[in-house]
């Protein structure tokens, strides 16, 4: 018989709650600091890692799940040859229309992956290495980004693809308080999942409401 070790001791990582169960941490993933964003692109920048700079300002800017995010298209982010700042995708985990955002500094790199894969409209924005897969998987974009974390000095176990997802949308949050605009980010179909996916607390809404004076 194998007995597993439960912690009932929570853990705070990053502000959040976490446990501790068969001797890992469990529960959301933490988003990365601005700082932490800017030493890993600084990072990509320096050895020219040309995929994974764009893979990852695209992560942080339009905000995508794992799964969205890997399967886009070219045509999903330029058109004409040009590249775009705003584009529809149907989200897989929902079935509905999800924005598709990005930064216009970021729209060179993309350029610059395009050219150098030789890309077409109809092709994988990030297409796999791998014989078996036309594009990205999530598990290999999982690994991709515990290389990235680990490059700065974080632990790869407490980071995920969530974290990339999270990290603006928290940003937005802490300096507007405008839960409904995160969600409409985020492509959720209910506020409460908004809630749950940032770890907005008590704590959190007491401090929004004594920083505005009535």
């Amino acid at each position: 018989m194998t007995l597993e070790f439960v912690s009932e001791a929570p853990v705070r990582t990053a502000g959040r709650q976490r446990r501790i169960t068969g001797g890992k941490l469990t529960g959301q993933k933490p988003a990365l600091k601005m700082k932490e964003v800017w030493s890993i692109r600084a990072r990509l920048e320096l050895k020219k890692r040309v995929r994974d700079l764009a893979l990852f300002n695209l992560a942080i800017d339009s905000k995508l799940r794992a799964c969205d995010l890997t399967r886009l298209k070219v045509e999903d982010v330029a058109a004409g040859g040009e590249v775009k700042t705003r584009g529809i995708i149907v989200q897989k985990k929902t079935g509905r229309p999800g924005a598709v955002r990005d930064r216009r500094a970021n729209a060179q790199r993309r350029t610059n992956l395009m050219r150098r894969e030789n890309l077409r409209s109809g092709d994988y924005l990030f297409p796999s290495r791998l014989a078996k897969s036309p594009h990205l998987s999530t598990r290999q974009y999982a690994r991709i980004v515990q290389g990235w974390v680990a490059s700065i000095g974080l632990n790869p176990a407490t980071y995920g693809t969530h974290s990339l997802r999270r990290t603006k949308t928290a940003l937005i949050y802490r300096k507007t308080g405008n839960l409904r605009a995160v969600q409409l980010l985020l492509g959720h179909t209910k506020l409460e999942s908004t809630v749950r996916y940032l770890g907005v607390e008590v704590d959190d809404a007491i401090a929004i409401s004594e920083g505005v004076d009535l």
